[in-house]
């Protein structure tokens, strides 16, 4: 079955939102990222600035996030303010597959969208040292250390991940293909991931 989708998890300060939007432009097809944000609110009620704020946060309730609301179980408005924008994103990331060809960064989408064939799975990452130059020469210094930064920024992204798909992020079984881009530049990425979708 010929690919519509294309998922990448990325590491933070690897290059997957880059990668992403020249994977978009060069299929001419939607990318969804932050834009993803705008549809969130607009069919969830919840406030852009919230989305953007809690869009890697969890409930302080511990374990696996079991898909209620979802799949039924508990009512939606039971469940956690950080739960019900979970719901939100995931039903609309499966709206978006259903509807039209399109690149979707980060949000689990490897997870929400695992049982659909027509889906090429990435996971876009890189060695600390290249990721803190990248990030520092993209969004400058700050107060807060560059190593405590991406360890901040990695264990959210991290522990939301495991929350909501009860999987490790990264762990290569869950993708197709796996790209170092400090190894591996991205319009190589690129040049590779698009061969692999139209096979």
């Amino acid at each position: 079955m010929s690919k519509r989708v294309i998922t990448i998890s990325r590491q933070f300060g690897s290059g997957g939102h880059s990668i992403g939007k020249k994977l978009a432009e060069r299929l001419g097809v939607p990318l969804y990222d932050n834009e993803l944000v705008t549809k969130i609110a607009e069919k969830s009620g919840f406030d852009v600035s919230f989305i953007k704020e809690n869009s890697e946060k969890t409930s302080r309730a511990s374990g696996y996030f079991m898909d209620f609301g979802i799949h039924g179980g508990a009512g939606f408005t039971t469940l956690s303010l950080y739960d019900q924008l979970y719901i939100a994103q995931h039903n609309i990331i499966r709206e978006l597959a259903e509807q039209e060809s399109c690149v979707i960064v980060g949000r689990c989408a490897d997870y929400v969208l695992e049982d659909r064939e027509d889906t090429l799975h990435v996971l876009i990452y890189a060695d600390d040292d290249y990721r803190a130059e990248r990030i520092v020469r993209l969004y400058g210094e700050r107060d807060i250390p560059i190593a405590k930064r991406m360890k901040k920024k990695d264990s959210r992204r991290e522990s939301y991940y495991r929350h909501y798909t009860n999987r490790e992020w990264g762990d290569y079984k869950n993708y197709a293909v796996c790209l170092n881009t400090a190894q591996v530049d991205e319009d190589t990425c690129v040049d590779l991931i698009v061969d692999l979708f139209n096979k």
